[in-house]
């Protein structure tokens, strides 16, 4: 159970204790007992009640003392009392089995999954680091022609947190939590290419590379890659799975295309540049629209009905913004062919 019971101790005039009894007994506390009053009070009742069950109650007596101007309501946190009654086990282990329902059903809860993407959108050395040693890696592998040495940049890219951040922020309505992921995505993006573009400056672009020309290869089998990359890796977060390999599959889409526009950019091929980029945008988009599928289809959203209903206008907008971003992404490269 979330949270200790409470102790509430109340004291009042006599006149008022079948009243109170009544109440009380209604609300069914785990236990109460009724007791001479204390000083100028007349009677004192001690209630025990579950965490989440007090405000109730306190409102009530409240409402009964409304004319009575000589009474007191202490309330005081209790770690524990023993033994319980046998109803509240059994509501106990009801509640319990509720709540792990829940979170079998809908994998993490809405906190815990806001926790773990806080943590991956963090602009600190260790992403930069990440990101200029992957485009290294990647830069590499796709002018050696090395399908290894680029699967081994995907491995160490750091780009799934942001991505997965942006999308859960969309599903919650948090502009704040948006927008740090963006800060973070584009900077990593930016980090990226300018450090593939580099490269490209310093040392011949190797053209013929077929995993170079491979980033330039447009059509509906990238956008269902993309798709299912971002769908994984929201999966991977709600249910609890490891990231590991879906941060791979998400790099497959997002790394690999960044270090080609900047090769083909430094080589000054510019439309090949503009298939790589192009290719890129239709990953990055393909992913986040995934990703906010399966938010929704898994139930994620805010916990207040009035930022509910706003998160869910925010996510039909997006929605439909990412739908027309693919569709027109995929026109223009398929323009190319």
């Amino acid at each position: 159970m979330v949270g200790v019971m409470k102790l509430l101790k109340v004291t009042f005039p006599s006149s008022y204790k079948d009243q109170i009894i009544a109440l009380v007994t209604a609300a069914e506390p785990v236990d109460w007992s009724l007791d001479t009053g204390y000083g100028r009070f007349e009677q004192a009742m001690d209630i025990i009640i579950e965490p989440k069950d007090g405000q109730a109650l306190v409102d009530s007596l409240q409402t009964a003392f409304s004319a009575c101007p000589d009474w007191r309501i202490n309330i005081m946190p209790l770690e524990a009392s023993l033994p319980l009654p046998e109803r509240i086990k059994e509501k106990r282990a009801k509640d319990d089995a509720e709540l792990a329902k829940k979170k079998s059903s809908n994998g993490a809860l809405r906190e815990s999954l806001v926790q773990k993407v806080n943590k991956d959108i963090a602009l600190d050395i260790n992403f930069i680091v990440l990101t200029i040693l992957s485009a290294i890696v990647a830069t590499i592998g796709l002018n050696s022609d090395s399908v290894t040495i680029v699967i081994a940049a995907m491995v160490i890219a750091p780009l799934l947190g942001p991505i997965l951040a942006f999308s859960l922020g969309t599903a919650l309505g948090d502009t704040d939590l948006m927008a740090r992921a963006a800060k973070t995505g584009l900077a990593g993006f930016i980090i990226g290419f300018g450090t593939a573009l580099l490269m490209a400056v310093f040392m011949p672009v190797e053209l013929g590379s077929q995993e170079l020309l491979d980033r330039t290869t447009i059509g509906p089998a990238i956008v269902i890659l993309a798709l299912a990359s971002g769908a994984a890796a929201a999966l991977s977060l709600t249910t609890g799975m490891s990231s590991a390999l879906v941060g791979v599959m998400v790099a497959v889409a997002l790394l690999p295309p960044s270090a080609a526009a900047a090769l083909f950019l430094g080589a000054g091929e510019y439309q090949q540049a503009q298939k790589a980029t192009i290719l890129l945008g239709l990953n990055v988009v393909s992913v986040l629209l995934a990703a906010q599928i399966v938010f929704a289809w898994k139930g994620i959203r805010p916990r207040i009905f009035s930022e509910r209903a706003r998160a869910i206008k925010a996510l039909r907008v997006n929605f439909v913004v990412w739908t027309i971003v693919l569709a027109v992404l995929l026109l223009l490269g398929m323009s190319f062919i």
